[in-house]
């Protein structure tokens, strides 16, 4: 996966970018390629109310902007399987969402149906009554489950880092390395606050190149994912993708 570093203030005119063999390459802001910055960005919608109509829009976005994929429901997984056939868009279900209050039977029983309906990864909203209750050994265990349950199949958790202490967080993440996670995802978009640098930082100086980082959460423009990325984000969970990419401007 690429992994894009921006430097200084003007984080928008100004990146390296790194090549799996480490090179790094700097560009303007004006030489930044669209096709790169898709691949970084998660297409997402988990409104409640959200409609086949919206979510056929979906995934045809993320088909002709090239996204890393798209995050939904439960309920589209089946859906978005058929639409995304044989492409390389990978279908993100979030799970316990977005509470995270389901037993970790339920939980496991929902990733088990999501990757049997055609999901690729999923995303697990962590307990965060029982982490704030202090039951770290508890919610260790449902992220171990859960990991094991799904088969190889990268799982995602979901801190909700507006509900937690900085003491939490950094907890929640060492559970999650142990535990077998794949990444850590900042918030699921109906907290009280999204996606925000400092957590960003805080779960990069606990994970490392361990996990990786989806911020996730009132990201809106092309700035926003540059402020995400310098802070040490992988990639980028967000309803506005097209946007975006129309922020970055055409090749």
């Amino acid at each position: 996966m690429l992994q894009w570093c921006f430097y200084g203030k003007s984080t928008i005119n100004s990146f390296v970018l790194f090549g799996r063999g480490g090179e790094a390459h700097s560009k303007g802001n004006e030489n930044v390629n669209r096709a790169e910055l898709a691949k970084l960005i998660e297409h997402t919608l988990l409104r409640p109310d959200a409609t086949e109509t919206e979510v056929r829009k979906l995934c045809s976005e993320a088909l002709s902007h090239g996204f890393r994929g798209v995050s939904v429901n439960p309920a589209w997984t089946p859906l978005c399987a058929k639409l995304l056939k044989d492409h390389e868009v990978i279908i993100d279900t979030c799970i316990a969402f977005p509470l995270g209050a389901s037993s970790a039977r339920i939980k496991v029983e929902e990733a088990r149906d999501a990757l049997k309906n055609g999901a690729d990864e999923i995303a697990m909203v962590i307990n965060i009554g029982a982490l704030k209750s202090g039951y770290n050994h508890y919610v260790e265990k449902e992220i171990a489950t859960i990991v094991k349950a799904t088969g190889g199949a990268p799982v995602k958790v979901i801190l909700e880092t507006s509900c937690l202490s900085k003491e939490e967080k950094i907890a929640a993440c060492q559970m999650s390395l142990r535990a077998g996670a794949s990444a850590i995802k900042t918030s699921t978009g109906f907290g009280a606050y999204g996606a925000r640098e400092e957590d960003i930082r805080l779960i990069k100086e606990t994970v490392g190149i361990h996990l990786d980082i989806k911020a996730a959460g009132g990201i809106r423009t092309y700035a926003d994912v540059a402020r995400m990325i310098d802070a040490g984000a992988n990639y980028i969970g967000t309803s506005a993708g097209v946007g975006i990419l129309d922020d970055l401007g055409e090749e």
